[in-house]
């Protein structure tokens, strides 16, 4: 491609972003109201049609950005990376059209989906109960997996108890929508997940961010505003997804202290990946399970399942399994499910060698990447490292160009991340090899930077 080539690029994937950026404004502001009736026949004829036009999806302004999104594909010539499909158990490598790719887009952060004994006992689980657990386990009634994954997480946190939920987004929503409302305070990390803010959103509570990682920032607005509200709930995350950085957990309990307010840490992305045992950010930053108030995590990454739970004391749970929705009214975790979770909670506690294996990993990742040069942001070297590429444009080409080498890894950018934080994001496995990660970095030093 030549100069001139790459800066008519350029400037088309910049106006395609402002178009996007148009149109997520557009989204995000109350409809003009339609003409009012009764002024005519051609205003009664207008108003017909500006109804019948808001009754097209593709008139949502969600649809125009899928759009833009699709022509920014195009006038960039880069094709998409993303809903590929995996012809196996995906881990540190994959089969994407018969083709073996090492594999940075997967959280099987353990190895532990696919392990056999794993998937040996949710075999055993269909066998015994069938694949679905039919309704709600407060109509059908219960299995004794079920229990039997609750008491194992409540066990491993050292708490009172713990509900298991069918979907990880779905119990952070639920939770946290159900148990605070009007006259209450959420306020959460400004990289929150999706599925934090969308439960402070149904809550009807208000809702405040701080500054990513900052605890001071926090202790600041709390000190503010903490007075013009009952109940306030801290929400913040165990290891970052986006960035692989970690709280200072200790500092997040002393103000949760100070401002009578709960905590809620959610681990998705720290069960299994911090502590000398996977036990966790309290194991990695020697902080007691009964400092933090409301413990989430999903089965879905180290657990090698789907789903999501809450850790926490017997007033809480009961709460939850009598009053939130998402558990109240949704049909009870596939026994399968249960059953492989427990499994692989099981096989990480007698095997802390996978977490040690994991660790060291993500370090030889770390160190080799800045070694040549990349930007990692501020990556700890635990499972999840960006390399920030600085455009969109980039984070594309280079994904692809890393799949036309073998390797499998996604490019995050706007409207996900801003424009200048545009990245790769490469999720490391146990199972990676260290050969593995030596061929990905010097894959990366080919690209044309």
């Amino acid at each position: 491609m030549g100069l001139g080539d790459h800066l008519r690029q350029q400037l088309a994937a910049k106006a395609l972003k402002r178009q996007l950026e148009r149109v997520s404004e557009e989204a995000d502001t109350p409809g003009v109201p339609l003409p009012a009736a009764g002024a005519g026949a051609a205003r009664d004829a207008a108003r017909d049609a500006a109804r019948a036009e808001l009754c097209r999806f593709e008139s949502m302004p969600g649809y125009q950005q899928v759009e833009i999104l699709r022509q920014m594909g195009d006038t960039l010539r880069v094709q998409s990376p993303f809903f590929r499909v995996h012809e196996g158990v995906a881990g540190a490598t994959t089969r994407i059209g018969g083709v073996e790719y090492l594999n940075y887009a997967n959280y099987n952060y353990l190895g532990m989906a696919g392990d056999p004994r794993v998937c040996e006992r949710a075999k055993e689980a269909i066998d015994r109960y069938g694949t679905s657990a039919s309704a709600s386990r407060m109509v059908a009634g219960e299995r004794p997996v079920q229990r039997e994954l609750e008491a194992a997480l409540a066990t491993f946190y050292e708490v009172d108890d713990c509900v298991v939920f069918v979907s990880g987004h779905a119990t952070n929503v639920t939770v946290i929508g159900s148990l605070f409302g009007p006259g209450d305070l959420i306020v959460h990390d400004s990289l929150a997940h999706n599925s934090i803010v969308q439960g402070a959103q149904l809550s009807g509570a208000k809702r405040l961010s701080f500054p990513h990682n900052d605890w001071q920032a926090l202790d600041a607005l709390l000190a503010r505003v903490r007075h013009d509200y009952r109940r306030v709930l801290i929400a913040i995350e165990g290891l970052y997804s986006m960035d692989g950085d970690i709280p200072e957990l200790a500092q997040f309990v002393d103000i949760k202290r100070r401002h009578a307010a709960f905590l809620m840490v959610d681990e998705a992305h720290s069960l299994g990946v911090l502590g000398e045992r996977g036990k966790g950010v309290r194991e990695h930053c020697d902080v007691a399970s009964g400092d933090v108030d409301i413990w989430m995590g999903t089965l879905s990454k180290t657990l090698a399942g789907c789903g999501g739970f809450i850790a926490g004391s017997q007033a809480l749970i009961d709460i939850l399994r009598h009053l939130a929705p998402g558990f109240l009214y949704s049909v009870g975790l596939a026994p399968a499910l249960a059953a492989a979770a427990l499994a692989a909670l099981e096989c990480m506690a007698a095997e802390p060698e996978r977490v040690t294996r994991l660790r060291a990993r993500g370090q030889q990742f770390l160190d080799e990447a800045r070694a040549a040069g990349f930007d990692t942001g501020k990556s700890a070297g635990y499972a999840v490292i960006p390399i920030i590429t600085g455009s969109t444009l980039k984070a594309a080409q280079w994904a692809n160009a890393m799949f036309a080498d073998g390797i499998n890894v996604q490019p995050i950018f706007y409207p996900a991340v801003e424009e200048k934080a545009a990245r790769l994001r490469f999720f490391i496995c146990s199972t990676h090899e260290p050969e593995q990660i030596s061929r990905t970095i010097a894959a990366l030093k080919r690209l044309p930077r």
